[in-house]
C-alpha cells in the first residue's frame, strides 16, 4: 500500500492510492490530505485507479476529508474506481457525496 502525493498544472492535490483503504493506513492518507489543506491547497483529487478494495474505514476518512475540505471552501473529488469500487459508492450512497469520475485526466479537466 503507497499514497504517492503530487501537484497537478491547475493546483490540484493528486493523490494515487496504491493497493488498498483500509484501517491500517488511513490515518497516512488523512494526515497527507491535512497537511496540504493546512498549507493551502484547496483542490484535491483522489486516484483509485491501482485501488482494489476500501473498508468501511477507509469510506469513513474519505467522508470525514470530504467534511473538511468543504467547511475549508475546497473541493474534493474520486476518480477511478473499479467497478466493485464503484457498486460500493453506489450501494452506501456515496456515490452523491462525490464527484466520481472515471479516470484522473476527466477529474483534473472537471476542476
Amino acid at each position: 500500500m503507497s499514497f504517492t502525493v503530487k501537484k497537478s498544472g491547475n493546483d490540484v492535490v493528486v493523490v494515487e492510492v496504491e493497493g488498498q483503504l483500509i484501517v491500517g493506513n488511513r490515518q497516512e492518507l488523512k494526515q497527507k490530505i491535512l497537511e496540504a489543506l493546512e498549507a493551502g491547497d484547496r483542490k484535491f483529487l483522489i486516484d483509485f485507479t491501482r485501488t482494489g478494495y476500501i473498508d468501511s474505514s477507509g469510506l469513513g476518512v474519505l467522508v470525514s476529508l470530504s467534511k473538511k475540505i468543504r467547511d475549508e471552501g475546497g473541493d474534493l473529488r474520486l476518480a477511478g474506481l473499479n467497478e466493485d469500487l464503484r457498486t460500493l459508492f453506489e450501494l452506501t450512497k456515496l456515490d452523491t457525496l462525490f464527484a466520481i469520475s472515471d479516470s484522473a485526466s476527466e477529474a483534473l479537466a472537471a476542476f
